[in-house]
């Protein structure tokens, strides 16, 4: 459920150049280096006396923020045809660019994502700010990078490194594509978890507020990155518990909590971490509204069956077709229960779920079926002699067999119970060496799922 804004950005700030001052070439601008290193907040945005766009080149100097011009970033994206588009959220369209040196010399060329505020859209201004200020300034191997933005008369872009595999909800949910393996999984899990972590353990921490898996990018090798920091709020300081504000997010994502009093701490990141983790083990929708009505919240639905392994086996994704670590999945589900407690003190900090999920990322998947070695030339001469020797010996019973041909009598019932009990230990002993090969992993008995995307 997100909030919509009543009020229009238009009314907070003028526009980002002043109409007597033309910019002065503002296509090859780059802010300059930082003097301080105290992290800035959008509230620090107030002085009167400039515009916005010469206030956030002075609070973001040091960033290596690029400062675009709206007809550069027509250039990139080919005057963002339909052709690149990438796709469009609550902020509003994404396209695909590239940018290389003839347009921005020092600039690395590169493929970028640029994404252009909808004026129309859920999102306004305001986040569209959040998002500059904190990429801006923060720096992290599990969070996108902000590479420039654009602030002209009433243009909002943002222009990010591009992520070829796109959301996590994606390579999710689509219907018609390849199931994340299980090592994926985990991989994403534990690099989103190390993106959360870095944000509440700043020096100045930051509760994120909208983690979910359309939110998270993979990159071509699907390590995850945390984008769209539009809702992010600076986190509690001193003795303060928690953050009072409005009740801001996507529903069957925020914490209980933060819904029932717009309290915000960094618990509820944890639990919406949960959710996604919840997820990634079950192929399915925090939401969905196809699915039975008790099915339709998947907290609700999942966390019940965490704890017990029986039932677990019963949620795991289909898609996953059995091929998972039955123990690192055991990890994994007490984890997301541990994530999802209704309490907010009772869930672990970011830095301990990093901690359960590092050595889960090392869990090979089970594999579903023997591996079947051909025969080398070594090994069919062998199978020749082994051959030759079962001729002898089937010759050999052969000739037994006549002798004992004119000694056959009809069984007695003693004979009878006899054959009854060797058959059952010949039946015993087939089961028994089954038992010890390795195993093919038990099919969840599922029906056919329903995969279609869903707005949440």
């Amino acid at each position: 459920m997100v909030v919509k804004k009543v009020v229009s950005w238009r009314s907070f700030v003028p526009n980002c150049y002043k109409t007597e001052v033309p910019p002065k070439k503002s296509s090859k601008k780059v802010v300059a280096k930082e003097t301080s290193s105290q992290r800035i907040s959008p509230s620090d945005l107030s002085n009167p006396s400039t515009t916005l766009s010469e206030d956030l080149s002075i609070s973001l100097a040091g960033s290596n923020l690029h400062v675009f011009t709206l007809e550069e970033l027509k250039v990139i994206t080919q005057s963002f045809s339909q052709s690149n588009f990438l796709g469009e959220g609550g902020f509003g369209p994404v396209h695909k660019g590239f940018i290389d040196d003839k347009l921005r010399p020092g600039l690395a060329a590169q493929p970028v994502a640029v994404k252009l505020l909808d004026l129309d859209g859920t999102q306004g201004h305001r986040e569209w700010l959040t998002e500059v200020i904190f990429l801006g300034q923060l720096r992290h191997p599990h969070l996108v990078k902000l590479i420039g933005y654009c602030c002209e008369d009433a243009h909002r872009l943002l222009v990010y490194e591009y992520m070829p595999r796109g959301s996590l909800e994606n390579q999710l949910f689509r219907r018609y594509s390849m199931s994340l393996p299980w090592s994926s999984r985990m991989k994403i899990a534990l690099g989103a978890a190390k993106g959360l972590a870095f944000l509440h353990g700043a020096e100045k921490p930051v509760i994120y507020r909208d983690f979910k898996a359309s939110n998270i990018l993979l990159d071509s090798d699907c390590t995850p990155k945390l984008s769209d920091f539009g809702l992010a709020k600076d986190g509690p300081e001193g003795d303060e518990t928690h953050v009072s504000t409005r009740v801001m997010g996507t529903q069957g994502y925020a914490a209980p909590e933060y819904v029932m009093t717009g309290h915000l701490t960094a618990a509820s990141d944890v639990y919406s971490f949960g959710v996604v983790l919840l997820e990634l083990l079950t192929g399915r929708r925090s939401v969905d509204k196809n699915r039975p009505h008790r099915e339709q919240n998947l907290v609700e639905w999942a966390r019940p069956k965490l704890n017990e392994p029986r039932k677990l086996s019963r949620i795991m994704d289909p898609r996953l077709e059995g091929q998972y670590s039955e123990h690192g999945a055991r990890k994994a589900a007490a984890l997301a229960f541990e994530c999802l407690s209704h309490r907010a003190k009772q869930r672990p900090k970011m830095s301990e779920v990093v901690k359960t999920l590092e050595p889960l990322k090392d869990f090979e998947d089970v594999p579903l079926a023997f591996v079947y070695t051909a025969p080398s030339e070594s090994d069919n001469s062998i199978k020749d002699v082994k051959d030759g020797d079962a001729q002898k010996d089937l010759k050999k019973n052969n000739n037994h067999h006549n002798f004992k041909h004119h000694q056959l009598r009809s069984p007695t019932e003693s004979d009878n119970s006899i054959k009854d009990v060797k058959d059952g230990d010949a039946e015993n002993n087939h089961n028994h060496d089954k038992h010890d090969q390795i195993r093919s992993p038990r099919s969840p008995h599922y029906s056919s799922e329903n995969y279609a995307a869903t707005e949440s």
